[in-house]
């Protein structure tokens, strides 16, 4: 898609060094990003609230940067939109809390469904992957978009799930378009950016940093008609999202989870303080007055054997070894690691470093 002017000279103003959302806000409120892009190589300009130090810095930025830019992003397949443009998203909240230009890989068509932010810790249990991935494949079905972070763990699996479900997943990052972060999400990036929506505020080439991830996490919240929390720890990265959120009167919902887990601690307090507990997608549905799904209710995996029942109950919400089990049952260990390896094989177990967790069944 060809780039205009406005769009080639935005990026570039993404770019200058120092760059922030809300200076890129002050420049684009003074005039339009050509303008703007101007007034920065004249000798002498004056921007209200911008600091003269960023006048001196950005007088030496290279003047070719507008065109390397252009041609940057084309060559990566990169589009630019900014607030400018009719078909910019639309975002809950204020103007000024949300970004004025983004860059995308995808078709922005994925952001005209209802939108579902599905968000939780990196270091996520095998159970909470499970309920993610079955969540995000039963919206896919249904229609709804799912908007995520792209990060280890619940992210990721959220963005699995819809892509299996042949849905919408739209992905925000924290990061330039052409810097995969984490590196082993490099398929699922390339298959976003084909069959979903990959957004960023930052220009091809950025690194992802640490302060970048709440700027991220504020758009994911901005875009959801309701953010959804799996798993996480009370001071949770995820904890940025729901901020946001709530900042917004976006809905927040939560996936109710052990209270021995460290990855529940902050989930359950939100349900304490008020949240909606989400335990299946009807959940989900009802929050966003859509009422239940008509999906149905298959349990495709084999049943298990009375033995495998006793260890499954044994594991729910709390891993365990192997050694723990045959303790717990009066069983010998290799008689248990059969029922286990027969529970994994069919589905309803998973282990992670020598700990077992049982799997849920469908959301």
């Amino acid at each position: 898609m060809t780039m205009t002017n406005g769009q080639m000279y935005a990026a570039a103003l993404t770019a200058l060094p120092g760059m922030t959302p809300r200076r890129l806000h002050m420049l684009m409120a003074e005039g339009s990003p050509e303008e703007m892009w101007e007034r920065i190589a004249s000798d002498s300009w004056v921007v209200p609230g911008l600091s003269h130090d960023f006048a001196e810095t950005w007088n030496n930025v290279n003047p070719a940067l507008p065109d390397r830019m252009r041609e940057m992003c084309d060559r990566l397949g990169i589009w630019v939109r900014t607030l400018d443009d009719t078909d910019f998203p639309m975002m809950r909240g204020e103007r000024a809390q949300n970004p004025c230009v983004l860059f995308g890989r995808g078709d922005l068509s994925h952001l005209r469904l209802q939108r579902v932010g599905i968000v939780g810790t990196r270091n996520a249990t095998a159970a909470g992957k499970h309920f993610t991935r079955n969540l995000g494949g039963d919206l896919a079905q249904l229609g709804v978009s799912v908007v995520s972070g792209l990060a280890r763990g619940i992210d990721v699996a959220a963005h699995v799930g819809c892509l299996e479900g042949n849905g919408s997943a739209v992905a925000v990052v924290a990061s330039g378009l052409d810097v995969v972060y984490p590196r082993e999400h490099s398929r699922i990036w390339n298959q976003l950016g084909e069959q979903g929506l990959i957004l960023s505020e930052f220009p091809p080439g950025t690194m992802p940093e640490k302060y970048k991830f709440p700027q991220r996490n504020r758009i994911i919240a901005a875009l959801s008609s309701l953010v959804v929390v799996v798993e996480s720890r009370a001071a949770g990265g995820s904890m940025s999202t729901v901020r946001e959120a709530m900042n917004r009167d976006v809905p927040v919902t939560a996936v109710p989870g052990n209270p021995a887990m460290k990855s529940a601690e902050g989930t359950n307090k939100l349900i304490n303080d008020g949240c909606q507990s989400v335990c299946s997608t009807d959940d989900v549905l009802v929050a966003l007055n859509l009422g239940s799904s008509c999906l149905p209710r298959v349990e495709p995996r084999r049943p298990p054997t009375p033995n495998g029942q006793e260890l499954l109950e044994l594991l729910a919400g709390v891993p365990r070894t192997i050694d723990w089990l045959a303790l717990a049952t009066a069983r010998h260990v290799t008689d248990v690691a059969i029922d286990l390896g027969r529970l994994e094989a069919d589905g309803w177990a998973q282990v992670t470093n020598g700990w077992w967790e049982a799997l849920t069944v469908r959301a």
